[in-house]
């Protein structure tokens, strides 16, 4: 099934005619060709479009906020008057605006849809993220303007697109309620000819004709029944009713014209992504150690890795790996917080250790100064999740098999062995140890691309803090 061709209509000036553009286009198009289906919502707040196309007094429960949130068109898609489907708008649009910070995200849901023919998307008189993901999911933008401010904001458009590196074809001018009674001496006759003259000055594309104002169809939006009536049922005798049927054929015929979609591209570009982010999940995986690394229980296998309580990484990427919960808890309390007595499983500070891990990043690190020195000292970090150091302590390695009362360096001396902390000559080297605490069911899931990013980010954060010798 061929994606749709997405037409959004925006202008960051208000009162330039966008939603009367965007739900007669609709009509018309559908009009003009009643197989064709035709897909109308709008992210402003005013419930224009749900009060001219739905069909009896009852709302059902989708809008475009669900939308957003569930990312699926589905249930949220309502069949209105005319033939036309729409999605419901919705008045709580803020309350998401911090979650919806991705300008890819719409077409991304629009390309996963069953949405075909053409869909019409209405826009906010501002440049704010609902409208910005309109324009990057559109196949052709229609700026309506009605006057040289409303022009001179189309600037703002084309950085967007110049940001995101789409191409300036998408987006075409329209002249919007023009005033046919005033006429100018001069080359330029009226305002319709002035307007298209400032937009090809700028280097602006403009679609052929314009829609002029007309005193009827405002009327159209003020009535007794609380409705907005269509040009195309109330308007007929207009030359409104005729501009708008050559705007539809316009439109049409670009569907015709260009086979190839935005959301193809949006589709292709998920796909390369897909594959780039499964080939480095891959490659971390295959550089994992398969064991333990602080006591060699088998962890990494062929299928499956097995439930682990921490992952591991040297800052330079050359060693990395799980570590069991316990392993890591029976290294900690004897070594770094100096406990003397035996703190086993079931013993309630485990517990609000691995509560508080949830939220630190851990570091073994040469300690500061030593570089060289015979007397090797091991320095151990706590940071927040931000990055930000908690505490710090300062333990000869001499001292490690005391506290433990154990052969020379159990648990840890494999551990620094293992991730080439020690060199061969069994000194410090320069890079240092990050620990951060894992899922056990889903030990694997800090290799993801999100996950790992902000491993690596605070890995970077913290590299900066750490003194250097």
């Amino acid at each position: 099934m061929s994606r749709p061709y997405v037409v959004t209509i925006s202008s960051e000036k208000g009162g330039v005619g966008k939603t009367t553009l965007a739900t007669n286009l609709a009509i018309y198009l559908k009009a003009m060709h009643e197989d064709l289906p035709v897909t109308l919502f709008s992210f402003d707040n005013h419930f224009s479009v749900d009060r001219m196309f739905r069909i009896g007094r009852g709302a059902r429960p989708g809008n475009v906020l669900q939308m957003l949130v569930e990312e699926t068109v589905g249930e949220n898609l309502e069949l209105g008057e005319y033939g036309v489907q729409f999605i419901p708008s919705s008045g709580e649009l803020w309350s998401i605006r911090d979650q919806v910070t991705d300008p890819g995200r719409l077409a991304r849901i629009l390309a996963a849809s069953d949405l075909s023919g053409i869909v019409i998307i209405d826009t906010r008189p501002d440049l704010d993220v609902f409208t910005q993901n309109a324009l990057f999911a559109a196949d052709r933008v229609v700026v309506p303007v009605k006057d040289a401010p409303s022009l001179e904001n189309c600037k703002h458009l084309y950085s967007f697109f110049d940001r995101q590196q789409l191409s300036r074809r998408t987006i075409r001018v329209l002249p919007c309620l023009v005033d046919q009674r005033i006429h100018y001496d001069g080359p330029f006759r009226d305002p319709y000819q002035l307007l298209k003259a400032y937009a090809i000055n700028r280097g602006y594309r403009c679609l052929e004709g314009y829609i002029a104002k007309s005193p009827k169809v405002e009327s159209l939006n003020t009535n007794p029944e609380g409705r907005i009536y269509p040009v195309i049922t109330h308007g007929r005798g207009t030359e409104v009713h005729v501009q708008f049927a050559h705007l539809a054929r316009q439109i049409y015929l670009e569907t015709l014209e260009n086979q190839e979609r935005r959301l193809d591209q949006v589709t292709a570009e998920i796909s390369q992504q897909k594959s780039e982010r499964d080939e480095s999940f891959a490659t971390r995986r295959a550089n994992l150690q398969s064991d333990c690394l602080l006591c060699g229980t088998p962890l990494v296998g062929a299928e499956a890795i097995a439930p682990a309580g921490y992952y591991c990484e040297t800052s330079d990427g050359s060693a990395a790996g799980f570590l069991e919960e316990d392993c890591f808890a029976s290294l900690v309390f004897p070594y770094f917080y100096r406990s003397r007595r035996q703190i086993d499983t079931s013993d309630p500070l485990r517990d609000l250790f691995r509560e508080s891990a949830q939220r630190s990043y851990f570091v073994l690190r040469r300690a500061p100064n030593t570089r060289g020195h015979y007397q090797q000292q091991l320095s151990f970090y706590r940071f927040d999740e931000e990055g930000l150091e908690i505490s710090h302590k300062i333990i000869e390695l001499t001292e490690l098999n005391q506290a433990a009362g154990q052969e020379p360096l159990p648990l840890l001396g494999p551990l620094l062995q293992r991730t080439a902390l020690l060199d061969g000559e069994t000194r410090l080297g320069d890079a240092f140890l990050l620990i951060r605490r894992v899922s056990s069911d889903f030990a694997e899931e800090i290799l993801y691309d999100e996950q790992y990013r902000q491993f690596r980010r605070i890995a970077d954060k913290i590299a900066a803090q750490l003194p250097a010798d």
